[in-house]
């Protein structure tokens, strides 16, 4: 079963009849795989992001970010 398919499949059957123990390591252990994946491949986009600024001049989104002030949320 491919992963997406087993996390649906664990989840409707979370709602509708409830998990083993067993069942609620697999599904935890299924979100933990989906999520590294997912962050990876985030991760991979926005380093191919490039910033292009009024002057004509490109610059990747991590050397656009680098020396500007964090702002808090």
């Amino acid at each position: 079963m491919e992963l997406l398919e087993e996390i649906n499949y664990l989840a409707k059957k979370k709602k509708e009849q409830g998990l083993t123990a067993e069942e609620q390591k697999r599904q935890k252990e299924l979100y933990n795989e989906y999520l590294k994946g997912f962050r990876a491949r985030f991760k991979t986009q926005l380093d191919h992001v490039e910033v292009e600024y009024p002057d004509g001049t490109v610059k990747s989104l991590k050397d656009a970010m680098h020396g500007q002030e964090k702002k808090p949320l």
